[in-house]
C-alpha cells in the first residue's frame, strides 16, 4: 500500500495534517493509521534520550511498526519530526511505497506559533532554569530534506488547503502502484 514519513520541525503542523488526512482515507473507505512520533515517545520511545543516536533509533522503531501496518494494507502516515537525512533514507529503503513528505515552515512563524511552548523554552538564557535543551532546529541538527516527494508549507497554506494537497497526493500515488 503506502507509508508516508513526514519531517518537518515542531509546531509545523505533522500529526495534524496526519490526522486530517486519515480522516478524509477513512471516509473514502480506505484503510488509514498515524503513527505519532509524539505517543510513541511517551510509550514504545521512552527509555529513549534525544541523543542523535536515540533520535535515530525512535525513527528506526517508528519506521519497523509502520512499515508492518502498511505491509497489512494500512495506509500509514508516520508523523515525526524525523530530522535525518540518514533516517529518512533508511525508511526509504523499504521500498517504492514509501513516500517522504517535508512539511514546512518558517522558523519565526514556528515561534510565534509555539503550540507546546518549545521554542520560548528553547530561547530562554542558558542559566534559566525552564530552559530547553537540543531542540531540533534551534540547539539541535535539523537536515534539510535532499530527497522528498512533496513539500507542503503551512508558513500560510490553511490547514484545509494543506490537507488537500496531501490527500491528492496520497490518492495519486494509489492509483499508480
Amino acid at each position: 500500500m503506502l507509508l508516508i514519513q513526514f519531517t518537518g520541525l515542531s509546531g509545523v503542523g505533522k500529526t495534524t495534517l496526519a490526522y486530517s488526512v486519515k480522516e478524509k482515507l477513512l471516509a473514502m473507505g480506505y484503510k488509514a493509521e498515524v503513527i505519532d512520533g509524539d505517543e510513541f515517545r511517551n510509550h514504545l520511545c521512552k527509555d529513549l534520550s534525544f541523543s542523535k543516536k536515540d533520535r535515530q533509533e525512535n525513527i528506526r522503531r517508528l519506521g519497523i511498526v509502520s512499515n508492518i501496518l502498511t505491509k497489512n494494507g494500512i495506509i500509514t502516515l508516520m508523523a515525526a519530526i524525523n530530522p535525518y537525512e540518514s533516517s529518512r533514507k533508511e525508511i526509504r529503503e523499504y521500498g517504492s511505497y514509501v513516500k517522504t513528505v517535508w512539511v514546512n515552515c518558517e522558523i519565526k512563524t514556528l515561534i510565534l506559533r509555539d503550540p507546546k511552548g518549545l521554542y520560548k523554552r528553547a530561547l530562554l538564557p542558558s542559566s534559566h532554569p525552564n530552559k530547553l535543551y537540543s531542540l531540533t532546529g534551534i540547539e539541535d541538527t535539523y537536515d534539510i530534506p535532499q530527497i522528498y516527494d512533496i513539500l507542503i508549507d503551512t508558513t500560510e497554506e490553511s490547514e484545509d488547503n494543506c490537507t488537500k494537497l496531501l490527500l491528492e497526493f496520497i490518492i495519486f500515488q494509489i492509483n499508480t502502484i
